[in-house]
């Protein structure tokens, strides 16, 4: 697999504390999988496994990448089996499963019975930190996953939330508003905490309150909803929005600033979707325009996407004279898939890719380059997966990557979308290391120096508290003193976003879905 560039909710899609279910996606890949999950194979427990063969209630079989067959669920759950059997990174740790326990054996819930089924088969080994070995494997309606990966759409009002806690008082707040969409028509800016929600309190207790408030959160329909926020402590009047397809823009802010007489570069990048790479590219131009003579790339909120991207933008940082020749990541694969790992090496890309509605590249255009040996990240707990890629293989060719804000997520994995009968499986099928072999942080990459979100300033302000202490570190070398004992940042707020393992990846592109 090189990385050559050639009823299941989407937005509840994670269980906290209290049932609030509050929801929420790597370059250069494609990908092709060994024979048993595209054809016959043992199951695990018997019998032959056929790709594409749907339960009749299956919802999601008439969305299948390829022809399907008549089956049951059991037919499905025998595919399944077998390809976890031989993609899974960790096969040898898959536990034993009785596939026709009532959990996974629902046929009025296919998707859920599936995803059961998909759970129990994850291992259940932990990290030396005490969390789960696999927290990042999931299944995903195809239809959907497409949506998300290609252009980025999504079903909602255009809102990023954060969430300070899994308990009252959560802290819920919007952590950036997508331009266009129905909350940025309606002025809901980045920091406002959130009252209520179609008239529940956000600090609500009771499971019924709770899934009045997630189904406004996270609708699966079109429909308008209620909203109540509160800014800088004082409450704005009510607000109705229209859940409506909201695209991302992935490349929310391009900009450069002024200081001491140098241009410093900024971009906050927040996926790594397939419409980033245009973005990416239109960035870096201007930022080079412009003669920049450092960059701040904020990927505080960045889960990852397709590696092919995190590989381009690598590329247009350092410049050909850094990475020319030079391997960005290499995957290993699985022990019954060495001959994968052995073909697995990514070089730094200099061309563009453009891909298509097909998963094919349409472009070779060359890349922009900014040339830059240094290069201040701004990151976080919500940093993951295919941004830890950049972070990792731009490391890897020593550059200085200085990163300013909290420890990453810690997500050296990665996969390839599945299809079979319209849903997408994406267990963890490799690790990915840079040009020095390093691919261990499974803990996440610690700061250069801690800083803290600044929800009282818009991102790319050059006061916002991350950017802020991204200068301070420029300019001496330290890290910025923080105030009152805290992390740097006029409102230093720790938590997490809300968002689900669609948006935490390092994807390989799929070939023969």
């Amino acid at each position: 697999m090189s990385s050559n560039k050639n009823n299941a909710p989407s937005g509840v899609l994670a269980t906290l504390a209290l049932a609030l279910l509050l929801a929420g996606c790597g370059g250069g890949g494609e990908g092709s999988g060994p024979a048993p999950w595209n054809g016959g194979g043992s199951n695990g427990g018997g019998g032959v496994a056929v790709a594409q063969k749907c339960a009749a209630n299956n919802p999601y079989r008439q969305d299948a990448s390829a022809a399907t067959t008549p089956g049951t669920l059991a037919d499905e759950k025998a595919w399944l089996r077998a390809y976890m059997g031989e993609a899974y990174l960790w096969y040898g740790e898959i536990p034993a499963v009785n596939a026709a326990a009532a959990a996974y054996s629902d046929e009025r819930d296919v998707y859920g019975s599936l995803d059961n089924y998909f759970e129990a088969l994850k291992t259940p080994a932990r990290t030396a930190s005490g969390k789960r070995k696999d927290q990042f494997s999931f299944i995903y309606p195809t239809r959907e996953w497409d949506a998300l990966s290609q252009s980025g759409a999504v079903l909602g009002y255009g809102i990023e939330w954060h969430m300070t806690s899994s308990t009252p008082p959560r802290g819920l707040r919007v952590a950036y508003v997508e331009p266009g969409s129905p909350a940025a028509a309606a002025g809901v800016l980045r920091g406002d905490v959130l009252v209520s929600a179609d008239g529940i309190p956000a600090d609500a207790s009771a499971s019924s309150e709770v899934a009045l408030m997630n189904a406004a959160l996270y609708p699966t329909g079109a429909g308008r909803h209620g909203f109540v926020f509160s800014r800088a402590g004082v409450v704005q009047p009510a607000l109705q929005l229209d859940a409506t397809t909201v695209v991302k823009q992935p490349v929310l802010v391009a900009k450069t600033v002024d200081v001491a007489g140098q241009k410093v570069g900024y971009i906050a990048f927040n996926d790594h979707i397939a419409s980033a790479e245009s973005q990416l590219i239109a960035a870096v131009n201007q930022l080079k325009a412009a003669s920049v003579t450092d960059l701040v790339l904020d990927l505080r909120y960045n889960g990852g996407g397709y590696l092919y991207i995190a590989n381009e933008l690598s590329y247009m940082i350092a410049g050909p004279a850094r990475t020319g020749g030079k391997v960005f990541e290499r995957q290993q694969y699985n022990d019954k898939r060495a001959a994968e790992t052995a073909a697995a090496v990514d070089t730094f890309s200099s061309t563009a890719c453009l891909l298509d509605a097909n998963y094919n590249c349409t472009s070779n255009q060359a890349l922009p380059t900014l040339n830059l040996g240094r290069v201040y990240v701004l990151a976080g707990s919500s940093t993951c997966s295919a941004s830890e890629a950049i972070v990792n293989g731009l490391r890897g060719i020593d550059v200085d990557v200085r990163l300013i804000g909290g420890t990453t997520c810690g997500k050296p994995y990665g996969f390839t979308a599945k299809d079979n009968c319209g849903i997408s499986y994406f267990p963890i099928e490799f690790k990915g290391a840079n040009a020095k072999g390093y691919g261990d942080y499974a803990d996440g990459f610690a700061p250069t120096c801690q800083a803290a979100d600044d929800f009282s300033k818009p991102l790319g302000d050059p006061s916002e508290g991350l950017f802020a202490a991204a200068l301070y570190h420029r300019a001496n070398a330290s890290c910025k003193p923080a105030a009152a004992g805290k992390m740097v940042g006029e409102v230093a707020t720790e938590g997490f976003l809300l968002r689900g393992p669609a948006r935490e990846n390092r994807i390989l592109l799929p070939i023969g879905r």
